[in-house]
């Protein structure tokens, strides 16, 4: 199976300047690797989120390379237009050159009360416009510590099964795009950006029960991605890549540098070779 590994910028960098700065650095850094047989990415589908603001820039400057573009957000008011102060549709970011979205992110659940039905119509939006989703899930230190992970997450997941109940009705071939257009980001909240990790053990049983829970919805989707996120780095990345139920990594602060988001990249690379 391809390994995903995705940077998300969040709200960085903050001028053009670095973006562009950024850019060069990863690009030239995939170049160097494409002419090395050792280090090349091969197995490894990259892809960033810039901020809405930077994201048609970015898009144009990954136009013809091997990286993705991905939005972090869209609207869940509207798939193409509105009265929405300060919203993106999907259409206007997929115009903008994304290609995928990021979906359910625990930053989003938690400053902006993202509900299940919010989570549903913005993942309706993003399929109708041909956008495919990185769908995070993820459980509190507090749900943590209490032993409620799983059941925290079959909550969470349950806006899946819902968006298929919607949409099977109507196109029973959805399932497929379903399939080749969904991502599973299995965040820790505890573990965003605070330098604490899950074993790879813990990380393995969670991707696991994931999949069964996802398969149960459907059973084509029983060989969905799934990717993990939560202070992964270049130090720790070959610990998660050996796994064969991570199928890829989401990063966070680590994707602002291009030395270290390819060595996660290259971690991946070549373990799922």
């Amino acid at each position: 199976m391809q390994a995903w590994v995705i940077g998300n910028w969040k709200q960085n960098p903050a001028t053009k300047h670095e973006v562009n700065t950024l850019l060069d650095s990863l690009l030239a850094a995939i170049n160097s690797d494409e002419n090395d047989t050792v280090n090349k990415v091969t197995h490894c589908q990259l892809m960033v989120a810039p901020s809405c603001i930077h994201l048609a820039a970015v898009s144009t400057r990954l136009k013809d390379t091997s990286v993705l573009c991905a939005a972090q957000d869209i609207s869940a008011h509207s798939d193409s237009v509105g009265a929405y102060t300060g919203d993106c549709s999907a259409q206007q970011v997929a115009d903008a050159g994304a290609t995928w979205t990021i979906l359910g992110h625990s930053e989003r659940r938690q400053y902006h009360q993202e509900s299940h039905d919010v989570l549903l119509q913005k993942l309706t939006h993003a399929l109708i416009t041909n956008l495919g989703v990185v769908f995070c899930i993820g459980e509190t230190q507090a749900q943590y510590d209490a032993k409620q992970t799983f059941d925290v997450l079959d909550k969470q997941l349950a806006v899946i099964k819902s968006l298929l109940n919607q949409e099977l009705e109507q196109q029973p071939e959805f399932i497929n795009t379903l399939n080749e257009r969904l991502i599973i980001a299995y965040e820790p909240v505890w573990a965003i950006g605070t330098g604490k990790v899950p074993t790879v053990n813990e990380v393995s049983a969670t991707h696991e029960h994931i999949k069964h829970m996802v398969a149960g919805f459907a059973v084509p989707l029983s060989n969905i991605s799934v990717i993990y996120g939560g202070s992964v780095n270049a130090a720790n990345a070959d610990s998660f890549a050996a796994n064969a139920m991570i199928n890829g990594a989401l990063v966070g602060g680590a994707s602002l540098k291009a030395d270290s988001f390819l060595a996660i990249a290259n971690a991946f690379s070549h373990t799922k070779a």
